[in-house]
Order: structure tokens, then C-alpha cells, then sequence
């Protein structure tokens, strides 16, 4: 993701952008004084196939995205690892209750953990010990388990047991219950947690009820039921609307945290894998980047880590596009940049991932996997070599990666940057080089205004057929400027989007992969909008760009079908555009089309060829009158989908397509 400071546009470039998103929609007035539009396509002439890839999504641990979000732990600071160990914890407001919250490291858990709080109880009363909020809150839900655990060490004459409860407003009890066995040693303990209300801000409180010492680590409170019941698993609602989307693949795990603004803060993911007490926290690059949402407390545990990635990808049916770090800190940051003939530690940690995902149960890495419950490979087919790094630096970089992974691994398709730009001298820098050293596959990204979405449909219609693929990585509609924080999920950006997409299906051929980006953002904790997914405590909705790219992916074909738009190849035309497909499994004709003025119009669409049309159609639309339209929690379907029908002629189908809509036609046809 590029970087605010330095790509921010002015507030007149964000003006100009907004006249000229404005002049292109309502400038084009649809169908006075005219005749229907008329699309013709061949049955008979499918063209490219559709790579299963081509719709995706892209995580990245923004906007509270993983501790908090995807990744359901409740306890912040769970490892008292944070720059000031005790962030997140406080004491309860007890005055009759007198005791010392200290953070050691001799003798903690392990070497990635070493801080620990010790409780020195001096008056306990009616318990004295720790409260933990949470991020922004705890989420608890009436009824449901939780799962509270801690690593605990008894002193002599020190507490024999800890008592916890969940509060709500005003510290009103919602659950309690309590650990107790303690001895000499670090030893995890369990107990459940049963609230008796729903609250979307509950706190966690420990407390000793005896004088003396112990000592605390690990401290987690997490839902039992997570997403395939997994005692480390994710978020339920958020990965199902993941799993809805039916996406491709899943490109982890970002974006700028892949890098750091240091090499020795850049993302290694041999420490988010094995015991999720022995990973080791990281700060998040993303907790003060920005002026406007400055977030201290952001840091990751890496309880999400590459093997939850993977398992992830699995669960959704999609292909895991893991991104390493080149030996390059962000250049928006630092530009730190390690010696090429220091490089081999970077590329040996790139062999080793795809050993832990590929390789054989008994091998160094596949133990790992296996150890970790899957002793299956994970299917690894790409890798991606940096995230949004340019220069000759970059290049020589990504040569030294492709030889030794092409030598070791030809099987894996090498997903290499074209930098942060969508063009330019920089952007035309890396694809010459990149087409010099036979990249597979180019990652672009691209935060523009709505008219640039507009005017891009046909962006990859003049691309090199036999050159490297292209994976538009990042992109979403900025519809105040790039990186502003007003920037809105409303509907204007969804459908330059929409309509932009077309371009990516008609171009299948070139475009291989596509993703939105960012994923998933707190509404309370969110450092970057727009977001395709937003979330609170307990409850998320899609946005209206989510419907566009679940309707996209769950509307693939598997070949392309080219067609005329009033008898011209270009599939853009005043307001219109449009794509075609086949699905030869299904045998469907699937027809998608954005009317992205402000007046309903007609189409008429022609079917040739050998084929006949068999039943109704199906169309899904959507559509908004109001450009300004969004989703929220307490409307999270505002803006979305319908179902209609519509029925064929001999021939093909008259449409009428909503003014500001896009729509997607689904057919059976036999031959």
C-alpha cells in the first residue's frame, strides 16, 4: 500500500478529480433520442480461458485487521510485550485493595517472551489485580464460551488461586469463574467464561483474593467458537464473508508490513509460526504512520500467523500468493536496503517457506506444518518477491530471488512489483526489466479518483500478449484524494470500480489475478479508508464495494467471450461497459454489464452462433439512484444486491439496465 505522505494529492488535484468523475457520469445521458444499445456475442467463439485465480482479496494487518479483527483475541497486550509493557492493563478501582504491578523478564516464558507481570498483593481485599480492555472494547456475546487462559507461576505463600470476571457498564459482573493449581513452574491453565448479556465493550478483570506473589503471562480470552472451531482460530462472521466471495486466491500477509520501516522490523515469517507463546511481537508499521489516526497501541502478536494464512487460503477454496521480504525496507520509510552479497539469508528464508508449505511431512519445515496439524502441503504454486519496491535496487534484487528460486523450485510463478505507481517513468523502468528477466507475474497497484476507474476499462486491451502477467494487487476508488481520511465506501467508487473491472475480465488473458485493497477495517481503530469490509466488536457488513467484487468472483466464467457493442470491439462506450464469459462446466453464458449514467437504458443482447439459449435468465443488480449511498453496521444491506428474471427471445435478450447500476446476467444455453 503506498504511503500517505509522500503520494497524497492536493486538495485541488482531489477537487478536479471530483468534477471530473461528476462530468463523466452525468455527462453521459444514456439513450435520448436513440435506440437500444445493441451487444453481440458468439456462443461458438469462446476465447482465452479465465484463470480460477483472477478474483481475489489482499490482507494486510491495517486497521486493526488481525489482533482485534480476524484474529478474535479479546486480551491486548496479551504477552505484556509492548514498548510500555503495561499497556492495555490497569489496575481495578479498588481503594481497599493495596498491591504493585510489576513487569520482570528474569526467568520469563521464553526467549520471544520474556516480560511477565508479577502481582505483589500487599492488602488483597476484595481482590486486587489487573483490568484489560480490550481493542476498543471487548465483544462478548450472551451465552456464548469463552475461553480464558493464562500461564501462571506460584510463589510460596502466594496466592493459590485467581479470580476473573467479564464486566460490563459500570463494572457490572457478566461472567466469572477462576484458575487455581498452581505450583513453582510456568504452566498454562484454562477456565470458560459464560456472559450472561451481550455487551460490545467488556472488560476483563484478574484478581488475587490472597496476599503474597505470582506471576502472570500469555493472558488470553478467546471465543470458543471461531471459524471451524479451531482453538486458534478466526473470526467467524469476517471469514465468512470471505468464504462468500468465493475469491481466487489470498495474497498475505500485506502490503507495507511486509517490508518494515527498518529491516529489522520488516515481516519474518518464521516468527509467526509453531507455538503461538513462543512468536514474537512486532510493533505494526501502521501504529504512527499517519497524523490523522495515530495508534500507539498497535503492535502484532503474530497469533495470526503464516501457518492461519495458509490454512485460511484452504479453508476459502482459494490459492495462498504468500509475499516475502526482498531484503528491502520501504522506501517511503527508510529505503534501507540490504548488500547483495548479504542476500542469502532473505532467499533462504523464501526456500524455506515454500518447504514449509510444500514440503514433505518429515522434512526440517514440513515437521513444522505437520506438528502444527496439517500434515498435508498447503499447495503452494506462487510466491510473491517484494511488495511495492522500485529501482534498479529492486531489480537487481528480484534477479538474485528468480535465479535461485527458479533453479530450486521451477514450479512456483515468481509475482515480482511494479512499484507504487500506475504509471510513469519508474513504472516503465520496472516493466522493461521485469520483461528482461522473464518475471511470471507483475503486481500493479492503484489508488486513483473514480475517473480514473472510468476512464481505465480498456487499461490492459494493448498489453503484451507473451510478456509477463499482470496481478492488480491494490487498487481501490479514492473518492477525496489518495489516502484522506474521508475518503468514502460509498457507491460512485463502487461503480468506477465495477466498471473498471470489466476491463479485467476482458483482458483474462493478461490479467491473471485482481484484488481490492485494503480488506478489513475497525470502525473504531482504523488507520486508512476506504476498506471493503468493516467491523466492530461483534458485529460487520460488506460495503457496496464488496458486492462488486463477490459478484465479479462469484461470477466467473472460464473463457472469455469477446462481442461488439454497437458493432465496435471497444466495450466502453458513453457510460456503458461491458464483459463477457462462458462457464463450460455449468454451461452458462454470463453477461455483466455498468451503466454508469444517470438515465436507465436499453440493451439489446444478440447471441450467435451454434448455441441456443435454454430457460430464464437470472440477473443480479445493483444499483443506487444516490451516488453518495453506503452500507453501515446499522444498515449493513443498504446497498445491495436483487435477483430478477428476464426471458430470452429467439435471438437473445432485451435488457433494461437501472440508471448508476451494474448487472449481471446468467444464462444456460446447449448445443
Amino acid at each position: 500500500m503506498p504511503m500517505s505522505w509522500r503520494l497524497v494529492r492536493t486538495s485541488g488535484g482531489v477537487a478536479l478529480a471530483i468534477a471530473l468523475t461528476a462530468g463523466l457520469v452525468a455527462g453521459a445521458t444514456g439513450q435520448t433520442g436513440r435506440g437500444p444499445d445493441t451487444v453481440a456475442l458468439d456462443l461458438g467463439r469462446p476465447g482465452p480461458p479465465i484463470a480460477p485465480t483472477l478474483f481475489g482479496v489482499f490482507f494486510e494487518d491495517i486497521n486493526f485487521a488481525a489482533d482485534g479483527g480476524l484474529y478474535p483475541e479479546r486480551v491486548k497486550n496479551r504477552s505484556f510485550e509492548f514498548t510500555e509493557p503495561l499497556s492495555g492493563w490497569r489496575k481495578p478501582w479498588r481503594p481497599e485493595a493495596d498491591g504493585e504491578l510489576v513487569v520482570l523478564t528474569e526467568g520469563g516464558l521464553n526467549a520471544n517472551n520474556p516480560h511477565y507481570l508479577r502481582l505483589r498483593v500487599h492488602t488483597p481485599g476484595r481482590g486486587f489485580g489487573v483490568v484489560n480492555a480490550g481493542f476498543r472494547g471487548m465483544g462478548v456475546e450472551a451465552g456464548a464460551e469463552y475461553v480464558l487462559s493464562a500461564y501462571v507461576r506460584a510463589h510460596p505463600g502466594g496466592p493459590r488461586f485467581l479470580s476473573a470476571r467479564l464486566t460490563g457498564d459500570r463494572g457490572k459482573p457478566l461472567a466469572e469463574s477462576t484458575l487455581a493449581g498452581f505450583d513453582g513452574a510456568w504452566k498454562r491453565y484454562e477456565t470458560t467464561l459464560r456472559p450472561e448479556a451481550t455487551h460490545a465493550r467488556a472488560e476483563l478483570e484478574i484478581a488475587a483474593n490472597e496476599a503474597g506473589e505470582i506471576d502472570l503471562d500469555m493472558v488470553s480470552l478467546f471465543p470458543r467458537e471461531t471459524w471451524k472451531s479451531r482453538p486458534n482460530g478466526l473470526r467467524k462472521d469476517l471469514v465468512q464473508l470471505l468464504a462468500d466471495m468465493k475469491p481466487g486466491f489470498v495474497r498475505f500477509p500485506g502490503g507495507c508490513i511486509v517490508e518494515g520501516r527498518r529491516l529489522e522490523l520488516r515481516y519474518d515469517w518464521k516468527k509467526t509460526v509453531g507455538d503461538v507463546s513462543e512468536r514474537k511481537l512486532l510493533v505494526n508499521r501502521w501504529n504512527d504512520e499517519f497524523a490523522h489516526r495515530p495508534a500507539p497501541d498497535y503492535f502484532q502478536s503474530f497469533g495470526l500467523g503464516f501457518f492461519e494464512y495458509f490454512q485460511l487460503a484452504e479453508d476459502i477454496g482459494a490459492s495462498p500468493l504468500p509475499i516475502v521480504n526482498c531484503g528491502m525496507a520501504c522506501q517511503f520509510n527508510s529505503g534501507e536496503t540490504e548488500a547483495l552479497d548479504k542476500l542469502d539469508p532473505y532467499i533462504q528464508d523464501a526456500l524455506d517457506l515454500i518447504d514449509f508449505a510444500n514440503g514433505p511431512a518429515d522434512g526440517r519445515w514440513g515437521r513444522l506444518r505437520a506438528q502444527m496439524g496439517h500434515p498435508a502441503p498447503f499447495n503452494l504454486r506462487m510466491i510473491g518477491i517484494g511488495n511495492e519496491q522500485w529501482g534498479p535496487r529492486y531489480v537487481a534484487r528480484y534477479e538474485r530471488f528468480a535465479t535461485a528460486l527458479k533453479k530450486a523450485h521451477p514450479e512456483i510463478a515468481l509475482v515480482a512489483s511494479s512499484g507504487p505507481g500506475a504509471a510513469g517513468p519508474m513504472f516503465d523502468y520496472l516493466w522493461t526489466n521485469l520483461r528482461r528477466l522473464s518475471a511470471d507475474v507483475v503486481d500493479e497497484h492503484y489508488y486513483m479518483p473514480p475517473a480514473w476507474f472510468l476512464a481505465n476499462a480498456h487499461r490492459y486491451d494493448g498489453y503484451d500478449r507473451s510478456g509477463p502477467k499482470v496481478l492488480a494487487g491494490e487498487y481501490a476508488a479514492q473518492t477525496s484524494g489518495q489516502a484522506q481520511p474521508d475518503n468514502r465506501n460509498n457507491w460512485e467508487g463502487a461503480l468506477a470500480e465495477a466498471a473498471f473491472m470489466t476491463g479485467l475480465e476482458r483482458n483474462a488473458d493478461v490479467v491473471t489475478m485482481a484484488s481490492y485493497a485494503p480488506l478489513l477495517a475497525h470502525v473504531d481503530a482504523w488507520q486508512w479508508t476506504p476498506n471493503l469490509i468493516w467491523f466492530d466488536n461483534l458485529r460487520s457488513y460488506g460495503t457496496p464495494n464488496y458486492h462488486v467484487q463477490k459478484m465479479y468472483a462469484t461470477n466467473q466464467g472460464t473463457h472469455v467471450l469477446p462481442h461488439a457493442v454497437n458493432g465496435s470491439e471497444k466495450n466502453a462506450q458513453d457510460g456503458l461497459y461491458t464483459s463477457a464469459s462462458v462457464d463450460q462446466r455449468s454451461s452458462e453464458l454470463i453477461f455483466k454489464a455498468v451503466n454508469a449514467t444517470p438515465a436507465a437504458r436499453k440493451v439489446r443482447v444478440v447471441v450467435k452462433g451454434t448455441a441456443s439459449l435454454r430457460g430464464e435468465g437470472r440477473l443480479l443488480v445493483l444499483a443506487s439512484g444516490d451516488l453518495n449511498a453506503e452500507n453501515s453496521l446499522d444498515q449493513p444491506t443498504r446497498l445491495a444486491p436483487v435477483e430478477r428474471t428476464v426471458a430470452p427471445s429467439s435471438s437473445g435478450f432485451d435488457l433494461t439496465l437501472d440508471a448508476q447500476s451494474f448487472t449481471v446476467l446468467r444464462v444456460k444455453y446447449s448445443r
